[in-house]
């Protein structure tokens, strides 16, 4: 739960910060403190300080309450640490990115900071130079949900960049509620890929005891260095206990909770890899990778692309007017992949104008089967393409891939229906 609209503002016209010294005058009463970090269980309107007692206090902001700045924050500059190498260890290259993982306590006040430098970002965990050589960068520090596909495209590059001076693989850690959308980007984009490139990210802050950030960048470290499976992955827990973590394919993983640490899931897909945070990986995917040829960044993508879920009462005409002004649409339709009668009619005028549409089911677990029902044969006889068990998120990524690599409509649906990266299953397998 984040702040209200209004404290938001309040706090702005205000130009407060965490870690900034405040004065809140609310009814009668004064209140003096450091503003702290909000949590999720905070209610939106409450402000919380730490008092000169060291105490934390909730204030509830109303209409009449005032916020002003006293002192601004010390800005402190850190001695950096000497950056260690054992040439008996791998090198893995930490490319920051932001998110909750990203980030470190200031002790003094309690505030949760962005990590700015390679220095913040490494130094809360020491342990994983046992582990590795690292060589860590801030490409940027931007909470996930800022991602755009411009950050994508800088990502591939850097990523590129490192392996091509000599990296084993690549940590990135990455804010979580966007995560699935950028692990898609960089497995189509990364293209002959040969080393592990693993996003990782943290659900818990680091100034929480249950934070996962730290035993979540040792994992994948770990799985890194004894695997090199090449290939892009995601790690976060498996399970509410410090116990294991899991290795989702890039293109399968989707997070299925707004604030549990065991929130991601790989979707019709076994997870690659468990991570016993004892000691112990466990192997989990009998898949081979390919051999890769030399890695090239195909970072072309086409921003005209949307995702639309159907729904029952969707204003048909309203929807075909926005889906003419893209070159894309990805359709997360109902159950085996269906949508309105008068939809259909709508999405065969789109295709006639030249936009691609593609299939997917807001199920999420399962396949698109346009071959049952009667609604689905009109659909492929409108020009929709069903893309099999491919996630929605996947779908329209993959389709800023694809119109970024070709022009032609029929070149692009074949595209869409190959198996490219893992986005699509090969065989069927039994529901449980």
């Amino acid at each position: 739960m984040s702040y209200s609209e209004f404290v938001m503002t309040s706090l702005e016209t205000a130009g407060a910060e965490e870690g900034d010294t405040l004065e809140i005058v609310s009814g009668k009463r004064s209140y003096k403190g450091v503003l702290m970090p909000h949590h999720e269980f905070s209610h939106p309107d409450v402000i919380v300080i730490k008092m000169k007692s060291g105490y934390n206090i909730g204030v509830k902001l109303s209409a009449g309450s005032k916020v002003s700045v006293i002192e601004k924050r010390e800005a402190k500059m850190k001695p950096a640490r000497p950056q260690r190498s054992d040439d008996n260890l791998k090198t893995i290259a930490v490319i920051g990115t932001g998110g909750t993982i990203a980030s470190y306590v200031d002790y003094r006040t309690g505030a949760v900071h962005p990590a700015l430098s390679a220095d913040d970002m490494v130094g809360a965990v020491p342990e994983i130079s046992s582990i590795c050589n690292v060589k860590a960068r801030v490409l940027f520090s931007i909470f996930s949900e800022n991602m755009d596909p411009e950050c994508w495209v800088a990502i591939a590059k850097a990523v590129k960049e490192e392996l091509s001076n000599g990296a084993d693989a690549v940590i990135i850690p990455h804010g979580t509620d966007t995560m699935g959308y950028t692990s898609a980007a960089l497995s189509f984009m990364l293209d002959g890929l040969d080393k592990p490139v693993v996003l990782v990210g943290a659900q818990r802050s680091s100034d929480r005891p249950s934070s996962d950030s730290y035993t979540n960048l040792i994992a994948a470290a770990r799985f890194c260095i004894e695997t090199s499976m090449p290939g892009v992955f995601v790690l976060m827990h498996e399970t509410l206990s410090d116990t294991t973590a899991v290795v989702h394919k890039g293109t399968r993983v989707r997070k299925m909770h707004t604030s549990r640490r065991d929130a991601f899931k790989s979707i019709n897909s076994s997870p690659v890899a468990r991570i016993n945070f004892e000691g112990k990986i466990e192997m989990l995917c009998d898949e081979t990778p390919k051999p890769a040829a030399s890695l090239v960044v195909k970072d072309v993508l086409e921003r005209k692309v949307a995702l639309l879920q159907f729904h029952p009462s969707m204003d048909v005409e309203l929807f075909k007017e926005l889906m003419l002004k893209h070159r894309g649409i990805v359709i997360a339709g109902s159950g085996l992949g269906h949508v309105s009668t008068p939809m259909v009619k709508a999405l065969s005028e789109v295709v006639k104008a030249g936009t691609a549409v593609i299939m997917t089911s807001q199920c999420l677990s399962g396949s698109v089967n346009l071959n049952v029902y009667a609604t689905g044969r009109d659909l492929i006889n409108a020009g929709v393409v069903p893309v099999g068990d491919m996630l929605p998120e996947t779908a329209l990524v993959k389709l800023m891939w694809v119109l970024g690599q070709t022009s032609d409509m029929k070149e692009a649906a074949r595209m869409m229906t190959e198996n490219l990266r893992g986005e699509i299953s090969q065989r069927r397998e039994i529901d449980g």
